[in-house]
């Protein structure tokens, strides 16, 4: 009995399950991967600014850490904006190709 329990055998020996239960389960088992958010100290806030301003003012690239609740992703260019009242930072990466990006989801920069 046990090997209908590993693998495919879940879905193979119980003709019973819908595709729509399937993926139902399968979104639930994804769902419990998810990551929350990290808190970020005083301090490693005051470094994402600085490195931000940095970058802003002398128009040099930083990496920056963006928060994912999968995984978290690593862009890299040239702040060219910063929002304020939308606590946003516009990073170039190159030609005509810019993102805006929260400061709450910034988890890095360097």
């Amino acid at each position: 009995m046990s090997k209908k329990l590993e693998g495919n055998g879940i879905w193979e020996s119980s003709r019973i399950i819908i595709p729509e239960h399937k993926e139902a389960y399968l979104k639930l088992m994804k769902d419990r991967q998810r990551r929350s958010k990290p808190e970020l100290d005083d301090q490693e806030v005051q470094l994402i600014e600085q490195a931000l301003i940095d970058s802003y003012n002398s128009r040099t690239a930083v990496a920056l850490t963006v928060f994912s609740p999968f995984d978290d992703e690593v862009m890299t260019g040239v702040v060219t904006s910063i929002n304020t009242s939308r606590r946003e930072v516009k990073l170039f990466r190159g030609e005509d190709d810019y993102s805006w990006i929260k400061l709450e989801d910034i988890v890095s920069a360097g």
